[in-house]
């Protein structure tokens, strides 16, 4: 039965890693399309529920409350099989088998991959939403789940630094963000931090990690937080290092897959509500291989093709401010000023 629109069902995944606001952006989604009077379909396990045609039935009663729920309730998982020409085939005729004829893909840069590999075979109109905690999607200045990682980790930070200043301690805290430090400067800034390693600054480890904790002594403090991306440098070995140079008790703490949980912070319900909401008109209007995006606080969407040949810029603006106010160095001043 043929709806008007330009699909007629739509199938729903999450896939790569999981993040906060997945669930409010499958609810976005499944209350678009019921509006519309499109089927809603929910394929579970990613791009490997799409091979074995793991499908269920979305309506807005099963989507009901989950906004406020983190992680997904389609599942996740990553396919070595959809990796392949003879994978990407398959998902593309089981989707035709089971009469989708549109497909939202919620993940990070590799669920995009995988989505343009099936927009280009022609069989199914795809349409993407970024969700990665990781926030390095180069097409969009925001990724769902950013937000709430972010709050995730300064809370343990915060506590981390409690208990570093009662014992007057060094604490090196790494935080996840893959090969990218967005993560690690948002909570590097938001906690005053002593240091922040990214991958995207090269340091040189007495200069700019020994010697600016002996200059933080110097000046009367007794307790410093150094953040560090996981992609920067492995944090055991930084505090490690730290305390052979410096004699400083220092404790290393990974927080880990707790970034990735918990109920997602209202930018990531509301954004994800909005994503959700534009992945199904594009495809309502008959476009395919689309990506939605944020600029500013603007819902927008990409070519597909173009938004993976870009970059994600690093905000050293917001890198540099740190460092000129944690050291108080007036040399950064007297070039602005």
């Amino acid at each position: 039965m043929s709806t008007g629109y330009a699909v007629n069902r739509v199938g729903i995944l999450t896939s790569g890693g999981d993040a906060p606001g997945m669930n409010a952006a499958i609810r976005g989604a499944v209350r678009t399309l019921q509006c519309l009077g499109i089927d809603c379909f929910g394929v579970r396990h990613g791009y490997a529920g799409l091979i074995r045609g793991d499908i269920i039935p979305l309506d807005e009663k099963i989507v009901r409350g989950i906004t406020g729920r983190g992680g997904t309730m389609l599942y996740t998982a990553r396919s070595k099989e959809f990796q392949t020409s003879e994978g990407v085939l398959r998902a593309s005729e089981n989707c035709k088998y089971l009469g989708i004829d549109g497909l939202i893909t919620i993940g990070g840069d590799g669920t995009f991959r995988g989505a343009h590999a099936l927009s280009e075979l022609g069989d199914v109109k795809v349409a993407g939403i970024p969700c990665t905690i990781d926030n390095d999607i180069g097409c969009t200045s925001y990724t769902i789940g950013f937000d709430t990682a972010c709050n995730t980790a300064v809370e343990a930070v915060d506590r981390l630094n409690d208990t570093m200043q009662s014992h007057e301690r060094c604490s090196v805290v790494e935080v996840m963000g893959r090969k990218a430090g967005h993560l690690a400067l948002n909570v590097g800034v938001a906690t005053g931090a002593t240091i922040i390693m990214v991958p995207e600054v090269t340091y040189d480890f007495e200069r700019d990690v020994v010697e600016r904790i002996r200059t933080a002594r110097l000046t009367g403090r007794n307790n410093f937080t150094v953040i560090v991306a996981e992609g920067a440098e492995q944090g055991q070995s930084v505090a490690t290092k730290i305390q052979e140079k410096l004699g400083i008790e220092t404790r290393f703490t990974a927080l880990g897959h707790v970034q990735r949980g918990g109920p997602p912070q209202i930018r990531d319900r509301v954004t994800a509500t909005c994503m959700g909401y534009r992945a199904v008109m594009l495809l309502a209007e008959g476009q395919s291989g689309r990506l939605v995006a944020m600029s500013g606080d603007t819902v927008i969407d990409h070519d597909i093709s173009e938004a993976l040949e870009m970059e994600k810029p690093f905000d050293y603006d917001t890198y540099n401010s740190f460092s000129a106010l944690t050291f108080l160095d007036r040399n950064f001043f007297a070039g602005i000023i």
